[in-house]
């Protein structure tokens, strides 16, 4: 497994089209830093400027489309922002509010796969709720039938934000089980890359309220789930040999500027 030629072609070509559509749409902001400018020079900010809005692109757009793109030759079905419905069932809020009580309070250790279970006991019954309808970044579904969720982060998140994260992975779950109570199904967090590296990622902030083996994924242990041994290194070198390929324009659009 990894990637084939083809895929690498698509992955290449969608990267250089995002970062020249930034190159050619960009203009300086208008917000004025003259102790800033004088200390590094102009070029050196307005590319600061244009770094931040190319890592808002890898965190709303690219990974995502990576992401499925990798995916599909090894996945049955593959979708970006997919939506899991709009109904729960009551008791499954109950539920869901006391497993993160309990989480909170220190009663019990995050274990997925028993909380899921607790979820399909009660995922169908009366009364149902209508709620917001939710989106996951990433669903797959592999050969064997098993749902995949994710949402994708890549910023290390506080721990309200932890909190409110569990809750949603929980409630993926609990509106796809009142559809199909038997159906296999995993919803999780992916981190694209690790902030810490070469140290391991500190896991530490999810530790209270996530089952780390079953709801967390970071780095080449999401890449290469999605496309097998050697993606997440393969994708490393196509984003250098990209950046190596758009250096010149990227350097002349900063000193013209």
């Amino acid at each position: 497994m990894g990637l084939s030629q083809d895929q690498t072609e698509q992955i290449k070509e969608l990267l250089s089209n995002k970062i020249r559509e930034k190159l050619n749409s960009y203009s300086p902001e208008t917000q004025h830093m003259p102790f800033h400018v004088r200390l590094l020079g102009k070029d050196k900010m307005m590319l600061f400027s244009f770094i931040q809005s190319i890592n808002t692109t890898l965190g709303t757009s690219i990974f995502e489309q990576i992401a499925e793109k990798v995916a599909q030759p090894y996945f049955k079905r593959v979708q970006r922002q997919s939506r899991l419905g709009d109904h729960i069932s009551e008791k499954s809020l109950g539920i869901i509010q006391k497993i993160i009580d309990d989480l909170r309070n220190g009663l019990v250790e995050p274990n997925k796969l028993k909380e899921i279970e607790q979820l399909r006991e009660v995922a169908q019954e009366e009364p149902k709720k209508q709620i917001s309808s939710l989106k996951a970044d990433i669903f797959l579904e592999s050969n064997d039938g098993i749902e995949y969720y994710f949402d994708l982060k890549t910023a290390k998140p506080n721990k309200g934000e932890v909190i409110g994260l569990k809750r949603t992975l929980l409630e993926w779950a609990a509106i796809r089980l009142l559809q199909n109570r038997d159906v296999c199904i995993y919803t999780g967090l992916a981190i694209p890359y690790n902030p810490y590296a070469p140290s391991d990622y500190d896991r530490r902030t999810f530790r209270p309220m996530f089952d780390l083996q079953h709801e967390l994924k970071v780095a080449d242990d999401f890449w290469n789930f999605l496309g097998g041994d050697g993606t997440y290194q393969q994708l490393l070198d196509i984003f250098e040999e990209v950046g190596i390929a758009l250096r010149d324009d990227i350097n002349r659009k900063f000193t013209t500027l």
